[in-house]
């Protein structure tokens, strides 16, 4: 899986370039991993501004300025937090195109919220464009993360592909 993710990841370099973008990233479930595997291509400081691992609620809130009333009211794992997140990502980065994950990468979950369930959100120019939950099952927790991230290497790909 991590040939699969490096390729997909180069090809969102290339796109990127091509279509002259700046990625930021706000990442939870994943841990940085989006963010360190496109930082692993030379050159990537044309197309690539930061990433916000923001783990707890109260980083989501510091450094994303999602709402905490949504973080009260659909929890950390919704797709109405992850959108705040990309779009938290695209306003304090100088991105033009930003992505969040948030998810459960397990062990545990609950009923509603169950091991292997991520959200994503992609946001360009102040909105947000896409968000979508995917739910892998109980993958383990090192299966999920990386899944999670070749997922959203793959969204950031076709969403640079609909812009050529």
């Amino acid at each position: 899986m991590k040939k699969d993710i490096f390729d997909t990841a180069k090809k969102v370099f290339d796109l990127a370039i091509l279509n002259e973008a700046v990625i930021a990233s706000a990442e939870s479930c994943t841990g940085g991993m989006l963010s360190s595997t496109i930082t692993e291509i030379p050159g990537s400081s044309a197309i690539f501004d930061c990433g916000f691992v923001t783990y707890s609620n109260t980083a989501k809130i510091k450094l994303l300025s999602v709402n905490e009333n949504s973080l009260n009211y659909y929890g950390a794992v919704s797709e109405k937090v992850a959108g705040e997140m990309a779009l938290g990502a695209l306003n304090n980065s100088k991105a033009n195109l930003a992505i969040s994950i948030t998810g459960i990468a397990g062990p545990g979950g609950s009923i509603t919220k169950p091991e292997g369930m991520v959200c994503f959100s992609i946001a360009i120019e102040d909105k947000i464009k896409l968000t979508e939950t995917k739910n892998w099952g109980p993958l383990g927790r090192d299966r999920v993360r990386k899944t999670a991230t070749l997922h959203g290497l793959q969204l950031l790909k076709r969403t640079l592909r609909a812009k050529i």
